[in-house]
């Protein structure tokens, strides 16, 4: 006869002594307790992050650093400049240990790219006369990397010199925390750029109806504060000298919610166009390079809205089946939902005698992360061979690394290399430093492309 001991945990529980283990019956107001405290939590957590006063701010960068990964120059010849340029940042700190912010990283930057030597490539590429690249990271299965990605991509693009915009558009607000945002409420959030967008095209629909002597659609209240919205006012500094963001909390989940009962009112509403839209009408796309939109988990009016705004998508994922088949699936809904868009649009444009429109990306890319290689080299290569050309080369590996900086609620780049180890460090950096540069070879490859477009006329 077994020994209980020896039997699985969960047999012999006994009914009776399982009953006085639990608390109350649960009604609605406990939540309310439990997501005050946890509140509480997260803002104890996040400032460990930050700095005493509740602020976040960006660390100094050494002269290996600088010299290693943001400015292609000998640390002796930088010596050498700064002493011949006195007017130049000079950073901080004894003359063989510097350290600079970014702000003096970029001023040395546009020194050299105009006095150094002009085979070395100093400041990133980008054509004029362009407007910024968008990009989308979005999966509708959670806890892929999907925000670590994205902000990773977004610090990246900034020591690379780029202005980035970053736009969160998922109501957890961790991109927002990431960056140290404040947002109060939605209407600090995309909702009213949304809410903006109907409530023109609202406005020019009463136009036809009033020459027609039809009856109006309403403007409510909130449409009608949603038309008095800057987009610019929603735009936030960051503690990056070159990233701003437009934040999220939580009510913008209601933006799911209103955008149906919006298109219900007006079936014409092109919903999917309002972010894109509003970021082109404004002229937002030139006052940056790089848009990068932090998507929802899930393909609901949010995520619609990005990919459509989107010029370049990446999908991250882990290289596990579930996750394999969620992606399969998620591209399956992309399909489903713009095909579905595209052919509703071209019936109406085609009675009308209008050229149709379609839906078109310059790149898309999978992303597998948080990548083992002792146990899912086998799994991610079927991976690739399945999604082909629509994957990365380089998976984005797992490290210590990794894990530290998302427990002090910062970015990779954001942590003082001197709390590791060099080589942790250097292996740590790697891990974004080559998803970075697989990004930007497909970013500056459809820059090139629009450019041969537009010069051809």
């Amino acid at each position: 006869m077994a020994n209980s001991n020896d039997l699985p945990p969960y047999f012999g529980i006994d009914p009776e002594a399982a009953a006085s283990r639990l608390a109350q019956p649960i009604d609605t107001t406990r939540f309310a307790k439990a997501a005050a405290f946890a509140a509480r939590g997260r803002d104890d957590l996040a400032r460990r992050g930050y700095a005493p006063d509740g602020q976040k701010r960006l660390r100094k960068f050494s002269t290996w650093e600088v010299c290693r990964y943001l400015i292609p120059v000998n640390p002796a010849h930088l010596r050498r400049v700064l002493k011949q340029n006195p007017d130049l940042p000079q950073g901080s700190g004894e003359s063989g240990a510097k350290w600079f912010t970014l702000e003096e990283v970029l001023a040395l930057r546009d020194h050299f790219a105009t006095e150094g030597a002009g085979w070395r490539e100093y400041k990133a590429w980008r054509p004029e006369g362009l407007p910024a690249k968008v990009v989308a990271v979005a999966n509708f299965k959670g806890g892929v990397g999907k925000t670590s990605t994205a902000a990773h991509l977004a610090m990246s693009a900034a020591l690379d010199g780029y202005r980035v915009l970053v736009i969160d558009l998922d109501s957890q607000g961790s991109m927002t925390s990431i960056m140290g945002g404040k947002v109060a409420d939605e209407w600090q959030t995309v909702f009213p750029l949304l809410a903006r967008d109907y409530a023109m095209h609202v406005q020019a629909e009463n136009a036809v109806r009033v020459a027609a002597g039809q009856g109006e659609l309403p403007l409510d209240e909130t449409l009608t504060e949603a038309l008095q919205v800057s987009p610019r006012n929603l735009v936030q500094k960051t503690h990056w000298p070159n990233i701003d963001l437009i934040g999220a909390q939580l009510n913008l989940y209601w933006a799911e919610f209103q955008v149906p009962v919006w298109r219900m009112q007006l079936r014409n509403w092109p919903l999917w166009d309002s972010l894109g839209g509003a970021l082109t009408e404004t002229g937002i796309v030139n006052d940056y390079d790089i848009i990068l939109l932090d998507t929802p988990p899930a393909l609901g009016y949010l995520t619609i809205n990005a990919l459509s705004a989107a010029d370049i998508l990446l999908v991250p994922l882990g290289a596990s089946f579930l996750e394999f088949d969620s992606t399969g699936r998620f591209f399956d809904m992309i399909y489903s939902t713009f095909a579905s868009i595209e052919e509703g649009e071209n019936r109406t444009r085609r009675a009308q005698g209008l050229p149709e429109m379609r839906f078109e990306w310059d790149a898309v890319r999978a992303l597998i992360t948080r990548f083992d290689a002792a146990q899912q080299t086998d799994l991610a290569n079927v991976i690739q061979a399945y999604f082909g050309d629509f994957m990365t080369t380089y998976r984005q590996e797992v490290t210590a690394m990794v894990g530290q900086a998302g427990e002090q609620v910062s970015g990779i780049y954001e942590t003082d290399y001197r709390d590791f180890n060099r080589d942790t460090y250097v292996r740590g950096r790697e891990t974004f430093d080559r998803t970075w540069a697989e990004v930007k070879q497909v970013i500056l490859g459809a820059w090139w492309r629009d450019l041969k477009l537009m010069e051809k006329g």
